[in-house]
């Protein structure tokens, strides 16, 4: 932070919510289990997401491959409650904490988690493997 810049100094050190959207006016958000700790996701966000996850308590994104607003678990049922919104230093990162509801399953593949496989080395290649969880709902039943 250059101490001549005065908005560099509030993004960085203020209490003024100043996020710095990317070119595509999107932010990256972390999502973790409040209980568990447990890293759920990671979407991005819009502006108008980011305010409707504040004032609604509840997780909402902005889906790059459908180019709209999408509330989390609006479909599936597994939405998530926000604990808690953090922001990094610099607000170009969000980290939500949150309670899964409905089956507690933050991935639309039915696993609690989108991170249910592990980069592993195996015979000289890199290969994934699962993690062992069982999904908590059956993807076909839900969409």
């Amino acid at each position: 932070m250059a101490k001549s810049d005065p908005e560099a100094l509030e993004r960085e050190t203020g209490l003024k919510l100043m996020p710095k959207f990317d070119s595509n006016g999107l932010v990256t958000a972390v999502v973790t289990d409040t209980r568990t700790g447990l890293a759920l996701m990671l979407a991005y966000m819009n502006e108008e997401a980011l305010t409707l996850s504040v004032t609604t308590g509840e997780a909402h994104f902005y889906s790059r491959s459908r180019a709209e607003i999408w509330h989390k678990g609006g479909t599936s049922g597994n939405v998530l409650s926000i604990d808690e919104i953090r922001i990094d230093c610099d607000q170009d990162a969000i980290w939500v904490s949150a309670t899964p509801k409905g089956h507690g399953a933050a991935c639309h593949t039915g696993q609690k988690s989108c991170f249910y496989r592990r980069i592993v080395e195996k015979d000289g290649e890199i290969v994934l493997e699962h993690t062992g969880e069982k999904p908590l709902f059956d993807p076909k039943d839900v969409y």
